[in-house]
């Protein structure tokens, strides 16, 4: 039987546990403040993380959707991927992030370790033409022997790259979904999946369980975590994810391999 748990954090920051790896998804574990400089938007942090960096034991994996914003990366997550830890991202964070440790991919390039296929899935943080000005994104897909496949959405805001993922994917046994419809007045539209969206994604996908990240914790999301529930009510795909709390993740029915 797979082993596969979650452990929620604080925004898109969770500890997932796969095929015997202990994996780390945008690493941010700074305590409450503000992040901002002269001419760019501030993001404000109002909750710590439900376990300290330092509390986290063995970390064999970071997911890096992308590090140029202090919601996905912030200094404690930067102090995190300095301590050697393989890390996958973009072909951008690989380049601006010096050490050695972080390895960036392409879209649908994968990278194998300890038994553990990980493939980077495609993404668009805000509406189309929003790249270069926000930069490069990426999401995750997981798959080993004997265990359920996993999507890793990143800071997704396109149905559309959804329903490409699933034309290769589905249906995926768990879905860790960023939705939140984060904003900014820099910007116009959402630059995460809004509720209803993120509704929309899991089905595109076929998903058996549904993990809500990303919908708390930061003043610039304009969807809650209660507003993700409302959306999903009924579906019975969401898992309730208490901060700090380990909760096994079983997806209805398993995958016969």
């Amino acid at each position: 039987m797979s082993t596969t748990a979650i452990t929620f954090i604080g925004g898109p920051t969770s500890l997932l546990e796969f095929a015997g790896l202990r994996i780390v998804t945008d690493p941010t574990f700074d305590p409450p403040q503000a992040y901002g400089s002269q001419g760019e938007a501030t993001f404000v942090k109002t909750a710590g993380p439900g376990i300290a960096r330092a509390d986290l034991g063995q970390i064999d994996l970071v997911l890096l959707s992308h590090h140029g914003h202090k919601d996905n990366l912030d200094w404690e997550g930067l102090e995190l991927i300095a301590q050697g830890i393989p890390t996958l991202s973009t072909q951008q964070a690989a380049s601006d992030l010096f050490g050695g440790s972080v390895i960036g991919l392409d879209n649908w390039e994968s990278y194998e370790i300890g038994g553990v296929t990980v493939t980077a899935m495609p993404a668009l943080h805000g509406p189309p033409g929003v790249e270069p000005r926000i930069g490069p994104v990426i999401g995750f897909m997981l798959e080993a022997q004997g265990e359920p496949i996993v999507y890793v959405s990143g800071d997704n805001a396109s149905l559309p790259l959804v329903r490409q993922i699933a034309e290769r994917f589905a249906p995926v046994d768990i879905a860790l979904i960023f939705a939140g419809a984060a904003r900014s007045e820099r910007f116009e539209g959402d630059l995460t999946l809004t509720s209803a969206d993120a509704v929309a994604a899991a089905k595109a996908l076929g998903a058996s369980t549904v993990v809500g990240l990303h919908t708390e914790d930061w003043t610039h999301f304009s969807h809650s975590r209660q507003q993700l529930e409302a959306a999903f009510e009924g579906t019975g795909l969401l898992v309730d994810t208490p901060r700090g709390v380990r909760v096994p993740l079983l997806p209805n029915p398993p995958r016969v391999e």
